[in-house]
């Protein structure tokens, strides 16, 4: 049976070096035989620098010792030569026919060519997003959703068992002061005149969430605005730390005056925060799997639980009436607390009882997506993992960097609701959620992104998901010019393709799984979107120089089979994205 050049090719050619090296080298057969694929066409299929690997080991020439493993590679039907490159490369050449196997593993997988299993089962949780349910998603918060279920598709492509997850921060004072915020629009809509507090959370979602009090509760929240203002301390324009007592106050006489209805209040309005994140990330193809409160940390006491495991094996400490966590002995640069002299928990604490529960669930590996801003914030979380008796290593934390969205070469503000920043709804309403989804991975994550609005909406070459996503519709059209059956060929003569551009664009296809595999092993589904844009102009430039429904029907026949494979490829990796793949243009 034909090798699969998406699965079994690869093990034939590691094989191949294998059996050179127990001839060239047979203390050394034990050295990983690592392929790759190199950046040009021009420089073969693969790539493996096992001689590199073992010259200062066997103290040989590398390439003297890559000429000898080439000559003891053993004949394969699928290799037409071998050749040296660099300071050692051997570069590996196949003949036409195993670059044409490609076509038919495609048109055989169909949805499921690229998926790969490197990951073995093993179990993988995602937490991304996350953000404070105290306003609307903004820009920076759409670009970890984007990354984030991405990252997840990918990682369950390369055939690991994903979980998604969002952290929902439902606990402390953040809470009561939106609620509290919510509560004075709520009574300027009662006719009762009391300040904003200037800390407050500034925004028309927060008249929304007061309107949408008082249309079911009526006046049940109503107090007089004398006794709410009642002795609360003063505070002048820019003394913050005044600004800040005079919030407290407020928080402790919302509490007083409405007693139990303020928890009634409080979970209204974070239900309806979280039910309209849930809603805008919904529109934007981002989906959880779970919706974790931190609020039910404290309610279940893992809180107090965990901290006393902690206690008891020697990691807290006293100090001022706090309790503090030996982090330092863990490799932080100093100790946290974890409990204030007032007896309430940290956020910390919360994260320590969080991330614990994680491994108690049985994940083999944890992936936080945290804003750049949270860098400081690793050494602790790893530091209390290690201390809870778990590996660190086994917690990942890719760093979103900032957005800045342009138009006409300037930085543009487009923020309806906020009053502050630019939300997600308001950028998809601009762009669309494709052009969204894929300008947030055309770099890196941990680089800077600059959002051309301009581009973004351009229907041209120069946009890339425009350019990716016209690809696939000038398939459909071809095919819907030919009007025959796509199953049928799945098994036509492929002999035909000889030409420069189909052997290169083979190539290509081939090369899907392998980034798959990079983009799971560096947690880059950048990488997806990278050789998407690659495979496009391959097939435009392929597209452009050649005629698809000749009269030769064999030639014909093959051609479209390339091209359905071709279009099959890009609507897989567009779907990791999250990005949709259109007929029509």
């Amino acid at each position: 049976m034909s090798p699969n050049p998406a699965t079994d090719l690869k093990s034939h050619l590691a094989g191949l070096f294998t059996t050179a090296l127990e001839v060239v080298a047979p203390e050394a057969t034990d050295t990983p035989v690592v392929l790759e694929r190199p950046k040009s066409a021009a420089h073969g299929d693969y790539a493996c620098n096992v001689a590199m690997q073992l010259a200062r080991r066997l103290k040989r020439n590398p390439r003297e010792l890559a000429q000898r493993v080439i000559e003891q590679l053993p004949n394969s039907p699928w290799v037409e030569r071998a050749e040296i490159a660099g300071a050692g490369f051997i570069n590996l050449f196949l003949r036409p026919e195993a670059r044409r196997e490609v076509i038919r593993s495609v048109l055989a997988a169909g949805d499921a060519f690229g998926r790969i299993g490197v990951g073995g089962g093993r179990k993988v949780q995602v937490e991304f997003v996350s953000a404070n349910p105290t306003g609307p998603l903004h820009v920076g918060h759409g670009r970890g959703a984007a990354y984030g279920a991405s990252l997840a598709n990918v990682l369950e492509a390369a055939g690991f068992q994903v979980a998604r997850e969002y952290y929902v921060n439902d606990a402390g004072r953040q809470m009561d002061i939106l609620s509290v915020s919510a509560w004075i629009r709520y009574l300027e809509l009662c006719g009762e005149a009391v300040p904003f507090p200037p800390n407050g959370y500034q925004g028309d979602y927060v008249r929304t969430r007061a309107t949408e009090l008082r249309a079911i509760d009526g006046e049940r929240f109503r107090r007089d605005a004398a006794a709410v203002l009642e002795r609360l301390p003063e505070a002048a324009d820019g003394d913050e730390d005044a600004i800040e007592i005079r919030m407290d106050a407020l928080i402790a006489r919302a509490k007083a005056l409405l007693g139990e209805d303020f928890d009634h209040l409080t979970r209204f309005v974070l239900e309806r925060q979280v039910e309209e994140i849930r809603d805008v990330l919904s529109r934007f193809g981002v989906h959880f799997d779970l919706w974790y409160s931190e609020r039910s940390l404290y309610e279940s006491g893992r809180v107090a639980q965990v901290l006393e495991v902690l206690d008891q094996a020697g990691h807290l400490y006293t100090q001022d009436g706090a309790r503090w966590f030996r982090s330092t002995a863990f490799g932080d640069d100093k100790d946290r607390v974890v409990q204030r002299e007032n007896g309430l928990f940290t956020y910390f604490a919360s994260d320590i009882a969080y991330h614990h529960d994680k491994f108690q669930r049985g994940f083999d590996q944890v992936i936080d997506v945290w804003g750049a801003d949270h860098h400081g914030y690793i050494a602790r979380v790893k530091a209390a993992i290690t201390a809870s008796g778990t590996d660190a290593d086994r917690l990942i934390v890719p760093l979103i960097q900032l957005v800045a969205l342009f138009q006409g070469g300037e930085v543009v503000k487009m923020g309806k609701r906020s009053g502050s920043y630019v939300t997600l709804e308001d950028l998809m309403d601009d762009v669309g959620v494709d052009a969204t989804r894929y300008f947030y991975l055309a770099r890196k994550c941990d680089q800077h992104l600059d959002f051309d609005l301009d581009l973004a909406k351009s229907q041209s070459n120069e946009n890339p998901v425009y350019y990716i996503q016209y690809a696939h519709a000038r398939v459909s059209s071809v095919l819907e010019e030919w009007d025959g059956d796509r199953i049928d060929l799945a098994t036509t003569d492929l002999a035909p393709l000889d030409a420069p551009a189909e052997l290169v664009l083979m190539q290509r296809l081939a090369s899907y799984p392998d980034a798959i595999e990079i983009a799971a092993r560096d947690y880059a589904p950048h990488i997806v979107a990278f050789y998407l844009k690659d495979l496009a102009a391959e097939f435009h430039s392929y597209y452009n120089g050649t005629r698809f429904l000749v009269d030769d029907e064999a030639v014909k026949r093959a051609r479209l089979a390339l091209v359905l494979a071709v279009q099959q490829v890009l609507r897989n990796g567009l779907a990791l994205l999250g990005v949709t793949a259109p007929d029509r243009m």
